[in-house]
Protein backbone atom coordinates (compact mmCIF):
# COMPACT_ATOMS: atom_id res chain seq x y z
CA UNK A 1 0.00 0.00 0.00
CA UNK A 2 2.67 2.72 0.69
CA UNK A 3 4.55 1.51 -2.53
CA UNK A 4 0.93 2.12 -4.18
CA UNK A 5 1.03 5.74 -2.04
CA UNK A 6 4.07 7.15 -3.29
CA UNK A 7 3.85 6.27 -6.68
CA UNK A 8 0.57 8.31 -6.81
CA UNK A 9 1.99 10.71 -4.87
CA UNK A 10 -0.74 11.05 -2.09
CA UNK A 11 0.21 11.68 1.00
CA UNK A 12 0.11 9.09 3.59
CA UNK A 13 -1.53 10.35 7.27
CA UNK A 14 -0.05 8.06 10.22
CA UNK A 15 -1.87 8.09 13.20
CA UNK A 16 -0.92 10.79 16.04
CA UNK A 17 2.36 8.88 18.59
CA UNK A 18 0.67 7.85 21.28
CA UNK A 19 1.73 10.48 24.15
CA UNK A 20 2.17 7.49 26.86
CA UNK A 21 4.90 5.65 24.14
CA UNK A 22 8.32 4.84 24.83
CA UNK A 23 9.43 6.84 21.93
CA UNK A 24 7.74 9.71 23.12
CA UNK A 25 10.96 9.36 25.97
CA UNK A 26 13.21 9.52 23.76
CA UNK A 27 12.61 12.16 21.46
CA UNK A 28 11.85 14.79 24.35
CA UNK A 29 15.56 14.04 25.53
CA UNK A 30 17.09 14.97 22.08
CA UNK A 31 14.07 17.66 21.77
CA UNK A 32 16.15 20.77 21.54
CA UNK A 33 18.39 19.34 18.99
CA UNK A 34 15.77 17.54 16.96
CA UNK A 35 13.62 21.00 16.79
CA UNK A 36 16.80 22.73 15.39
CA UNK A 37 16.49 20.20 12.60
CA UNK A 38 13.32 21.11 12.09
CA UNK A 39 13.90 24.53 11.93
CA UNK A 40 16.31 24.05 9.41
CA UNK A 41 15.35 21.40 7.14
CA UNK A 42 12.56 21.79 4.49
CA UNK A 43 11.67 19.02 3.61
CA UNK A 44 9.99 15.73 4.63
CA UNK A 45 11.54 14.43 8.14
CA UNK A 46 11.26 10.44 9.39
CA UNK A 47 13.15 10.28 12.79
CA UNK A 48 14.21 6.68 14.23
CA UNK A 49 13.64 7.18 18.16
CA UNK A 50 16.79 5.22 19.75
CA UNK A 51 18.21 5.30 23.51
CA UNK A 52 19.79 8.91 23.86
CA UNK A 53 20.05 9.62 19.90
CA UNK A 54 18.07 9.77 16.98
CA UNK A 55 18.65 9.17 13.41
CA UNK A 56 16.49 10.99 10.83
CA UNK A 57 15.72 10.67 7.44
CA UNK A 58 15.58 13.80 5.22
CA UNK A 59 14.00 13.22 2.03
CA UNK A 60 12.53 10.50 0.68
CA UNK A 61 14.11 7.29 1.68
CA UNK A 62 15.00 4.71 0.50
CA UNK A 63 15.61 6.36 -3.09
CA UNK A 64 16.53 10.01 -2.41
CA UNK A 65 17.23 10.74 0.80
CA UNK A 66 20.07 12.47 3.20
CA UNK A 67 20.90 11.48 6.63
CA UNK A 68 21.17 13.24 10.01
CA UNK A 69 22.30 11.81 13.67
CA UNK A 70 21.07 13.81 16.85
CA UNK A 71 23.92 12.44 19.50
CA UNK A 72 25.66 13.92 22.43
CA UNK A 73 23.38 17.08 21.82
CA UNK A 74 23.91 17.90 18.71
CA UNK A 75 22.88 17.22 15.01
CA UNK A 76 25.50 15.77 12.33
CA UNK A 77 24.83 15.97 8.84
CA UNK A 78 26.25 12.79 6.60
CA UNK A 79 28.66 15.69 5.67
CA UNK A 80 29.92 15.88 9.39
CA UNK A 81 30.33 12.14 9.27
CA UNK A 82 32.45 11.58 6.58
CA UNK A 83 34.90 14.72 7.46
CA UNK A 84 35.16 13.94 10.76
CA UNK A 85 35.71 10.47 9.91
CA UNK A 86 37.56 10.89 6.86
CA UNK A 87 34.86 8.63 4.99
CA UNK A 88 35.61 8.94 0.88
CA UNK A 89 33.00 9.53 -1.64
CA UNK A 90 32.77 5.45 -2.50
CA UNK A 91 32.17 4.39 1.41
CA UNK A 92 29.48 7.58 1.94
CA UNK A 93 28.27 5.98 -0.93
CA UNK A 94 28.08 2.56 0.06
CA UNK A 95 26.71 3.92 3.32
CA UNK A 96 23.53 5.30 2.22
CA UNK A 97 22.78 2.61 -0.15
CA UNK A 98 22.79 0.07 3.54
CA UNK A 99 20.67 2.82 5.35
CA UNK A 100 18.08 2.76 2.25
CA UNK A 101 18.36 -1.21 2.58
CA UNK A 102 17.97 -0.92 6.88
CA UNK A 103 14.67 1.49 6.03
CA UNK A 104 13.37 -0.78 3.26
CA UNK A 105 13.73 -3.77 6.17
CA UNK A 106 11.46 -1.90 8.34
CA UNK A 107 8.65 -0.97 5.38
CA UNK A 108 6.13 -2.88 7.84
CA UNK A 109 6.91 -1.24 11.01
CA UNK A 110 4.61 1.27 12.33
CA UNK A 111 4.77 4.66 11.53
CA UNK A 112 2.81 7.68 13.65
CA UNK A 113 3.27 11.71 12.96
CA UNK A 114 4.64 14.17 15.47
CA UNK A 115 5.17 17.47 15.72
CA UNK A 116 8.32 19.02 16.85
CA UNK A 117 9.88 22.82 15.99
CA UNK A 118 6.36 23.28 14.40
CA UNK A 119 7.08 20.27 11.77
CA UNK A 120 5.11 17.73 11.08
CA UNK A 121 7.49 14.45 11.09
CA UNK A 122 6.90 10.57 10.66
CA UNK A 123 8.01 8.41 13.62
CA UNK A 124 9.25 5.12 13.42
CA UNK A 125 9.44 3.55 16.73
CA UNK A 126 10.86 0.26 15.39
CA UNK A 127 14.04 -1.38 17.77
CA UNK A 128 14.96 -3.77 14.83
CA UNK A 129 15.47 -0.77 12.38
CA UNK A 130 17.13 1.41 15.25
CA UNK A 131 19.75 -1.94 16.22
CA UNK A 132 20.15 -2.23 11.81
CA UNK A 133 21.25 1.46 11.94
CA UNK A 134 23.47 1.58 15.03
CA UNK A 135 25.24 -1.30 13.13
CA UNK A 136 25.65 0.24 9.81
CA UNK A 137 26.63 3.57 11.91
CA UNK A 138 29.70 1.47 14.19
CA UNK A 139 30.57 -0.39 10.95
CA UNK A 140 31.43 2.61 8.84
CA UNK A 141 32.49 5.10 11.60
CA UNK A 142 34.50 3.29 13.68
Amino acid sequence: MRLLDKLFGHKVEYPPLPMDSEAIGKLDEIKAPLEELAHKVSGHLEVVPAEHEAFVFLGKPPESFGIAWIHDGKVSSLNDMAKEHHLSQVEVGELIVRLGEAYQHASESPRYSAKFGGKQMVVIPSQGLEREMHQIMANTLH
